[in-house]
């Protein structure tokens, strides 16, 4: 929103009275697929400090935040009701900010005289599941950004390999690549051979140009060589990226790797767990950062059941990977341990979810590697059946929800995952009469998660030698 001031200075630099008129548009947030926003904001690490730690900078994030979040709701001409989880302030601090915007300072603004139901704000915290920004991702697009990365729907392949100058930055977007549209939630497993059908279709129409024999035929190859040369560049990204990406699996050994830490986030047994995480930290094929993220499940899960062995663990990675300092594994427990969330991110406190994690063991699940679900699953499940308790998740004000919702827009304050926009739009197919929209300050993979992590380690450390 343009504050007067502003307005002032461009009326004072109109000399020669050419501006005729000045119209808002609302569009301060990134827009990365029908039901998924970011803010992009490069100081993400802030949402972990303490207010007390760095005032400023800490209210220029809430800033940031509370305007994305207006322009969202402008663009969609909507005034929501708000609610926050309980144990964060931060997400307490932009719900508060959030309603004042839009309920006292700029309430005419917001006042769209809709009939509608009014539609859900609700604003979270990534430290209540730290979980799935660690995990390794194996469905397609959630998987290009945990091992090669994507930025605005960009994909950088300068660093990865030799590829001709057109392929160095490729485009990731379900707007216009319709294989992309098709695959971007499947199993890594399935888009090889999807991949492969895409290939052979590619060949035929290859093949049908070659016998190029008259006038007409060549007409018609040049009619159609835009479309071929499209289909010809689009084939050969996605061979690419499944190639590179096949390839670090391998390095990293991440089929392993992953295995043990789809246990961890879904499965008991400490046991186990302890083992497992112990063989891997001392397989000299696991990389430095997958050890770190392997031991950071182990604590998140079995904090309070098992402090002699995690010790053990924080040796073995100090002395297996020296560069990661155990202090960093205290932090995130500090920061999103089990007393600092809201939630119930494991599932094992509610007999509802205890009795659907037997279930679902008995079952057997389609794919090992897939089988976790982010919080955010379990929070879209209540909001649909109406069952979001108030006081995990309180309201703002005295605006309450009148009437079945359509329409909920969830906020992570620290950062969304590709899981979770995968768990939007997917149950955003069920019909459950409600429209959920992800958005949040950044989009993590566990690189960028462990880089805010030890931005906000370092940051509390200089100024108040608290950790």
């Amino acid at each position: 929103m343009l504050k007067d001031t502003q307005l002032h200075i461009l009326a004072d630099s109109d000399e020669h009275e050419i501006v005729r008129q000045v119209q808002e548009f609302f569009a301060d947030f990134v827009a990365l697929d029908p039901f998924h926003f970011t803010l992009n904001i490069a100081s993400n690490q802030m949402y972990m400090l303490p207010a007390v730690v760095d005032p400023s900078s800490l209210l220029h994030f809430c800033e940031r935040v509370v305007d994305g979040i207006a322009a969202l709701f402008l663009a969609l001409k909507r005034r929501p009701i708000i609610r926050y989880s309980r144990t964060s302030d931060i997400s307490k601090r932009i719900a508060q900010e959030a309603a004042k915007l839009m309920y006292q300072q700029e309430s005419g603004l917001f006042d769209f005289r809709r009939t509608e139901v009014t539609p859900l704000l609700l604003v979270i915290d990534r430290r209540d599941d730290p979980v799935t920004p660690l995990l390794n991702q194996w469905t397609y697009q959630a998987m290009v950004h945990e091992l090669i990365g994507i930025q605005d729907n960009k994909v950088d392949l300068r660093n990865t390999g030799k590829f001709p100058k057109d392929q160095q930055e490729v485009v990731l977007s379900s707007e216009q690549d319709a294989f992309f549209k098709a695959n971007m939630y499947e199993n890594f497993g399935d888009i090889g051979m999807n991949i492969k059908r895409m290939v052979d279709d590619f060949q035929q129409i290859a093949k049908s140009n070659q016998n190029i024999q008259t006038v007409d035929d060549m007409a018609k190859f040049v009619d159609n060589y835009p479309q071929y040369r499209k289909m010809h560049g689009n084939v050969s990204k996605h061979v690419t990226l499944v190639t590179e990406m096949s390839k670090i699996v391998e390095e990293r050994k991440l089929m392993l790797v992953s295995e043990v830490e789809q246990e961890l986030a879904c499965n008991g047994g400490q046991g186990a767990a302890f083992e497992a995480v112990t063989n891997l930290l001392n397989n000299d094929s696991v990389s430095d950062i997958d050890r770190l993220r392997l031991v950071m499940l182990y604590a998140l899960r079995y904090e309070k059941e098992s402090p002699v062995q995690l010790m053990q663990l924080f040796n073995k990675l100090a002395s297996r990977s020296p560069k990661y300092k155990p202090g960093l594994v205290q932090f995130l427990l500090k920061q999103a341990g089990v007393d600092k969330r809201t939630g119930d991110l494991y599932g094992n406190r509610d007999l509802l979810n205890i009795a659907r994690n037997m279930a679902r063991g008995l079952k057997g699940v389609e794919n090992v590697y897939t089988q976790h679900q982010p919080l955010l699953f379990h929070i879209m499940e209540s909001i649909t059946k109406g069952r979001l308790r108030d006081v995990d998740y309180p309201f703002v004000g005295n605006h309450f929800q009148q009437g079945r919702l359509q329409e909920v827009v969830i906020f992570i304050v620290g950062g969304t995952t590709y899981e979770e926009s995968r768990a939007v739009a997917l149950q955003n197919t069920t019909n459950s009469g409600i429209r959920f929209i992800l958005g949040g300050s950044a989009v993590l993979n566990s690189k960028r998660f462990l880089k805010d992590l030890e931005e906000a380690q370092r940051i509390a450390r200089t100024t108040t030698g608290l950790v």
